[in-house]
């Protein structure tokens, strides 16, 4: 591990080689400060609506030169309109943003927490499992360890982090503390990771257009031992050894880094939701694109995976680097006409969050020691620090995923011989009657397991079944029993993954 970590800081080092060093105080003008936030949330908005229909679409692949990407006038307003479920990137943003805005800047993690938990949106993965946790009553950051959330290495905190970076500028310890605080209640190890880092570019998108530069910096914020680090460092070593060919840095990262072992949907699966890939994919379009927009959403966007979300990231680190008035017009097409619509299951517009994000930003720079005066802000600039080392499924393997379909159980078992398990499955409803929450009682070698509840509601379903890691690395026998069965719902699994 030495040897590696020395040859990514060598890269590091390569790379700020080329970069001049920032000042220890930056002044902008309040405008310009303004038109970096405003440049920001367009960003992304613009990102994510024109990777939306490529989501997940092109797994293990990217979309060839070919096939054309959509983009016209009109179509921004018309996606926010009809397809809301889409903008998770931005609405989780908002309701983060939101609490800052009632609670304050001091405002506790059980606020962010409780919020998102409670709020009318779908969500999915990492979110979605410390949603349930949160709604069971384990708290944050135990509902986004791994030991309680298989997701806790997804992509979920890196594409909610822009609300962080966009409220510290010039200050990446600042983001990385309030990402601490909220990224930790639906993530933890890489999945965390991806939103200290991204939070970290935009910072650094304030005070440098330089982007080896903004990148190598918001890296110091993520422990060199990771592998989130280690991935993050081999694009920019295979950027220096391929400059102008992001398909064979591309084909680089699917060789070393493409296997997923935490999410399981996408163990011995194509799927790859893991943040440190997707993270490397946002850094792919940046540094390939070279600050030329289109360039770099479309990197961003044919590189594959969650072809929204990376975008949508990278075109708001982008945003903020450029500003709200140098996006090309191309794409501001229609925005001021969405620009006044809530995103839907929020009370916040675009219009509405430049306004709260700016007075956030203002508040930071004076509370970090920087001043505001009447025309101009002085920011007085941090010098990134490393945040914790945390992984997850650290010494874990995937060995096998064993095909276990059933409906209608009461009672059942299977066996098994490793140290972990994931039995995936849920609740139904087999007649048209209201939502309810079903009990199983789970037993690991004749040994009771906390009773699991399992509600029939979608938003507030449990991801996987149950699971259970760090076992002794043996044959185990897991046992599942239905509490009170009943002629309207049903639980049915799918499939279990065994780990060693």
């Amino acid at each position: 591990m030495r040897k590696y970590t020395a040859v990514y800081l060598f890269v590091v080092y390569l790379f700020m080689s080329c970069a001049a060093p920032q000042p220890p105080q930056v002044t902008l003008s309040k405008a310009m400060l303004k038109d970096k936030i405003m440049g920001g949330w367009a960003g992304q908005t613009i990102g994510v609506t024109f990777g939306g229909p490529y989501e997940f679409r092109f797994n293990g692949t990217f979309i060839q030169d070919y096939q054309p990407l959509l983009w016209y006038d009109g179509y921004l307003k018309k996606t926010m309109l009809e397809n809301p479920g889409l903008y998770d990137d931005i609405y989780m943003d908002l309701t983060f943003v939101d609490v800052f805005e009632r609670a304050g800047l001091d405002a506790p993690v059980d606020s962010f927490a409780q919020a998102f938990a409670h709020a009318g949106y779908m969500l999915w993965h990492a979110n979605q499992s410390a949603r349930y946790n949160i709604l069971q009553g384990i708290k944050a950051p135990a509902s986004g360890h791994w030991t309680n959330n298989p997701h806790a290495d997804d992509i979920d905190y890196q594409i909610e982090s822009d609300f962080a970076g966009l409220m510290s500028p010039g200050m990446p310890n600042l983001a990385s503390a309030i990402s601490d605080k909220v990224g930790h209640i639906m993530n933890y190890g890489d999945g965390w990771y991806g939103g200290v880092f991204v939070g970290a570019m935009y910072t650094l998108a304030f005070i440098s257009d330089d982007i080896p530069y903004v990148i190598t910096e918001a890296l110091k914020t993520i422990p060199a031992r990771s592998t989130f680090y280690q991935c993050i460092a081999d694009v920019m070593r295979w950027y220096q050894v391929y400059p102008n060919d992001w398909r064979q840095t591309w084909f680089e990262l699917q060789k070393k880094w493409s296997a997923e072992k935490g999410c399981p949907e996408g163990v011995y699966a194509a799927f790859d939701i893991d943040a440190k890939i997707n993270a490397a994919y946002i850094v792919l379009g940046l540094l390939y694109g070279k600050g030329d927009f289109t360039r770099t959403l479309e990197i961003a966007t044919r590189a594959g995976q969650d072809a929204d979300c990376n975008p949508s990231s990278a075109g708001g680190i982008l945003g903020a680097m450029l500003g709200y008035k140098r996006i090309p017009e191309k794409w501001k097409m229609g925005l001021k006409e969405a620009e006044g619509l809530d995103f839907k299951y929020t009370t916040m517009s675009l219009n509405k969050v430049y306004e709260i994000s700016y007075n956030h930003a203002l508040q930071m720079i004076t509370r970090q020691g920087g001043k505001v005066g009447a025309q101009n802000v002085s920011i007085a600039v941090q010098t990134p620090r490393a945040v914790k080392l945390e992984q997850c499924f650290e010494k874990m393997e995937p060995v096998a995923r064993t095909a276990w379909y059933n409906v209608d159980i009461q009672d059942t078992s299977f066996e098994f011989e490793g140290s972990g398990f994931v039995l995936r499955g849920d609740v139904f409803k087999k007649q048209a009657v209201a939502d309810t929450t079903l009990s199983m009682e789970v037993y690991i070698d004749n040994r009771q397991q906390p009773t699991v509840a399992l509600p029939t509601s979608y938003q507030t379903r449990r991801n996987e079944l149950c699971w259970a890691y760090n076992l002794e690395n043996k044959k185990h026998e897991v046992r599942i029993r239905l509490l009170g069965p009943s002629a309207s719902y049903a639980l049915r699994t799918s499939d279990y993954i065994i780990y060693k």
